[in-house]
Order: C-alpha cells, then sequence, then structure tokens
C-alpha cells in the first residue's frame, strides 16, 4: 500500500504554482523526502514552463526517472514567467521545507538565486546548478561550492555566429536581440555572438534586450529594422526571440533580406531552418541538460563524485542537405 507522504508532497508543490498558470509541480515515484523515504528525492527547478525549452527539459528528466524508478524519485516544477524570480525563490524554499535530497535549479538569475540555495547548502541539500550558471565573484563572496553542469554558452553562440558570417561580408551591418540582462547565459551568448562578428569583420550597430520573450523581441526587432534600415541579420539568444524577429520582418517585408540565427534549437524552429527562415541555432540538447544535472546530483550524494563544474556538448544546427 502507497504511503501517504507523497500525496502531500505532490500537493504541496502544486498549491505553489497556483491555478490556470504554466507552472508546475510533479512527483515521479513513491517517496517525496529525502529523510524519510528509502530511495533519494531529486528536485528539478527551472525556469518558465511555457518556453518549449524547459518543457523539453521536464519530459527529459520525468522520463530519465522513469526509467530509473529503483534509483531516485523526482519532483520537478517551474515558474510561469522567465522573469519571475521571487517565485522560483518560493520554489526553492519549498523544497527545503520539504526536506529533498538534492536540487537541481536553471536559476531566471544569476546572483538572485544564489541566497537561497546557499540556505539549501547549509541545511544539507547538495545544489547543482544548470543552464544559466551562477555568478562566480558572488559564489566567492560567499564561500560557495555549487557546480555547473552545462554548455559553454559563449562557444555554442559563437558557432552560430560564425555559420552566419560566412553568408555576409565585412562591414555589413548586425543586431542582436539580447537574452534577460541578468542572466549569465543570455550574458554568454551575447559576447559569443560579438565574438564572431569581429571575428567576421561585420559591424554590431545595435544590442537590445528581447528578455527570452518572443512578443517583446518582435517589438524590439521591428524598432532596429526601422532605425537601421541597412541591416543584413538579427542574433537572436534563444529561438523564441527569433520567431518575434522573424514575425517583425515579414511585417516589415524584409524577410529575404535579413537573415536570423537563434540558440536552443526548440521544434518551432526546426521546419523555419529547412525552409531557410532561420539560418542556424544552438542545440545544449534540453532534453538531456537536467539529467545531467540529475546524475551529477546522484554521484554526490553517493559520494561519487567532488562538486566540480562539468561543460556538456552544445552542437551547430544548420540546414540539412
Amino acid at each position: 500500500m502507497k504511503r501517504a507522504w507523497p500525496i502531500l508532497a505532490a500537493v504541496l508543490v502544486l498549491a505553489l504554482t497556483g491555478c490556470g498558470s504554466n507552472e508546475s509541480g510533479t512527483t515521479s515515484g513513491t517517496t517525496a523526502s529525502g529523510s524519510q523515504g528509502k530511495k533519494p528525492v531529486i528536485a528539478l527547478v527551472m525556469k518558465s514552463l511555457a518556453n518549449e525549452f524547459f518543457q523539453t527539459m521536464q519530459k527529459g528528466a520525468e522520463a530519465h526517472q522513469k526509467a530509473h524508478s529503483d534509483q531516485y524519485e523526482l519532483i520537478s516544477n517551474g515558474i510561469k514567467d522567465e522573469s519571475d524570480v521571487s517565485k522560483q525563490q518560493e520554489l526553492v524554499e519549498q523544497m527545503i521545507s520539504q526536506g529533498v535530497s538534492a536540487i537541481v535549479i536553471a536559476p531566471a538569475d544569476s546572483k538572485a538565486l544564489i541566497p537561497v540555495c546557499e540556505k539549501a547548502v547549509k541545511t544539507g541539500i547538495p545544489v547543482v546548478n544548470i543552464d544559466n550558471k551562477f555568478d562566480a565573484d558572488v559564489l566567492k563572496d560567499r564561500g560557495l561550492q555549487i557546480p555547473f553542469v552545462g554548455p559553454d554558452n559563449r562557444k555554442g553562440a559563437k558557432l552560430v555566429g560564425d555559420a552566419l558570417a560566412k553568408k555576409l561580408k565585412p562591414g555589413d551591418a548586425v543586431a542582436i536581440i539580447e537574452g534577460a540582462p541578468n542572466a549569465f547565459n543570455g550574458i554568454q551568448r551575447t559576447l559569443g555572438f560579438q565574438d564572431a562578428m569581429k571575428a567576421g569583420g561585420m559591424k554590431v550597430v545595435d544590442s537590445q534586450t528581447g528578455n527570452w520573450d518572443t512578443e517583446k523581441a518582435n517589438q524590439v526587432a521591428a524598432a532596429m529594422i526601422t532605425s537601421h534600415p541597412d541591416l543584413k541579420a538579427l542574433l537572436c539568444a534563444n529561438d523564441n526571440m527569433a520567431l518575434g524577429a522573424i514575425a517583425a520582418l515579414k511585417a516589415a517585408g524584409k524577410q529575404n533580406s535579413v537573415i536570423v540565427v537563434g540558440f536552443d534549437n526548440i521544434s518551432a524552429v526546426h521546419d523555419l531552418i529547412q525552409q531557410g527562415q532561420v539560418l542556424a541555432t544552438a542545440d545544449q540538447h534540453a532534453d538531456q541538460l537536467a539529467v545531467y544535472g540529475i546524475q551529477y546530483a546522484l554521484d554526490i550524494l553517493g559520494k561519487k563524485s567532488q562538486p566540480v563544474d562539468k561543460e556538456t556538448q552544445v552542437d551547430l544546427i544548420v540546414k540539412t542537405p
């Protein structure tokens, strides 16, 4: 007969997310407390589950837990709004109060989530950072060692930028639609795009945040197109923003004269790449990114690994023949 605890845990997590939102909290398995269950309980705390990237991440994590249900239990949750830092802090607080065995987090803010994760560490709950890297200086100031498991975003963005540079000529005007300014991965992608454009001799005439959001990026792209009529390319720090940029170009009748690139390889851009509407994107393997973090958390719990950073693969995606 199943124990009552997992039902309580699921109710607690779901209560966090509220009715009618895109936030989600699900518990996989038969226990929900690392202190009371025989198997460790890993809490996966993601950013916006309205973003296909994190939906894919969640599905990958849940599939892995199902295949390894004898090894661990999983609580997966996320926030509705990509920038709702306070809600994500609440989620981490909830995981601490539930006494999970470890927390795997893709933080919405590279600095603001560190204090609550420090609280987790001090209560004996290991934390593994994925997707968006915590600020190294803040970690150092607090004397914290929270390992990052994920790709080199600057390297991935440069791969995309280099592919774009081959389609342009020196002196061509390009613009960057950045990710959230408080996110390390967004900053690194901007730097990678800049690296590639500098190496290719392109001129970055504008660079503004689209805050990871399709609608915001649409507005930013529309303004850039108007301000820079000679624009040759838009480099978008994620594919959601690339979709917004494409819509703006179509509205301006410039979809055939301005090249768009993105990052994340969400399914929504697959056909667009084959059609030539998006030149390139980067795949950091969303379906496996949380799995890497979960596996590392399990290794730490089993004292098989020390908390050090681990770089994962990022691949360039372009039109296939």
